[in-house]
């Protein structure tokens, strides 16, 4: 293993939001993730950053938890402002978000292979501010540690996430880091002295990638300026995400929503389809007898 941590890491392919999934795919799977220019246009990223801006004013660096007292909140920032229930903030962005075809297709298939359909994980603004640390690199899949040791190294995806700028995210900024290829290491455990390479997004732009993939946000290096980016991830229908996104809206409030929408906030019921297993989440039993016609 001591080639992996001394070799020169791989850059992350960029590529336009108007390639060839095929080829956003090859990237995302050979390296873990892959940065897709423009894939959120400008009118749905100026009202989600107004909106969180203006959120941001309401909450105090550092005051994010993981629920793992001094080194949750070490992970989280200590002058960093993270906030969740984003569709609250505003919800027609959030929805366009949800509806956007190339997530919609990239999260296709990555997921579905392993699951009947699946729902949002978390939507988070994740503001850096001047002078944070750079976090400590970790795999989103680990919030389901169980399965993935029991698992690893041949860890099925079954979670997608999308780091998204909000406006230009640069390395000194404290853009994301990404470890290329440690989705596919053997060594589950190995995490540091391992070299990481900067995703830098303009806004709009996101960096897709692999919950079996390591990385972190990067260090603020400037005294002055905040990096302000938002992150949208998916999971697994069959698995308990982290953000209770259910309980935010109501039915009614989502009748106007296409089913995709109501399907991703917990509105709909999980149908394994061909797969074994019976309905879950039973919030709406027409989705089952839909998924069955």
């Amino acid at each position: 293993m001591t080639d992996v941590v001394d070799q020169e890491p791989r850059q992350l392919t960029r590529i336009s939001a108007s390639a060839d999934l095929t080829d956003m795919l090859s990237a995302l799977e050979r390296d873990g993730g892959v940065i897709v220019e423009g894939m959120f246009p400008p009118d749905v990223m100026a009202a989600m950053l107004a909106a969180s801006n203006e959120r941001a004013e309401h909450v105090v660096p550092g005051s994010a938890t993981q629920g793992m007292g001094e080194a949750g909140a070490a992970f989280v920032g200590q002058n960093t402002i993270r906030f969740s229930s984003l569709g609250l903030l505003c919800p027609s962005a959030f929805f366009a978000m949800l509806d956007n075809p190339l997530f919609e297709a990239l999260a296709d298939a990555v997921l579905l292979p392993t699951c009947g359909s699946y729902w949002v994980n978390t939507g988070q603004v994740m503001f850096i501010g001047p002078g944070e640390k750079a976090q400590a690199l970790h795999r989103d899949a680990d919030n389901w540690w169980e399965f993935v040791r029991a698992t690893w190294p041949n860890t099925p995806e079954i979670t997608l996430s999308a780091m998204i700028g909000l406006e230009a995210v640069t390395a000194e900024l404290g853009a994301t880091r990404v470890v290329p290829g440690s989705h596919q290491w053997e060594d589950l455990n190995l995490y540091e002295d391992v070299a990481s390479v900067p995703a830098e997004l303009g806004s709009g732009d996101a960096l897709v990638y692999s919950g079996n993939v390591l990385h972190g946000g990067g260090a603020n290096q400037t005294s002055d300026q905040w990096r302000r980016a938002m992150h949208l991830s998916f999971v697994a229908g069959w698995l308990t995400p982290e953000e209770a996104c259910a309980i935010d809206f109501t039915t009614e409030e989502l009748l106007a929503q296409s089913p995709r929408v109501q399907r991703l906030l917990g509105h709909r019921s999980y149908s394994p389809g061909q797969r074994r297993g019976g309905g879950l989440w039973l919030k709406e039993v027409r989705a089952i007898e839909d998924a069955q016609q």
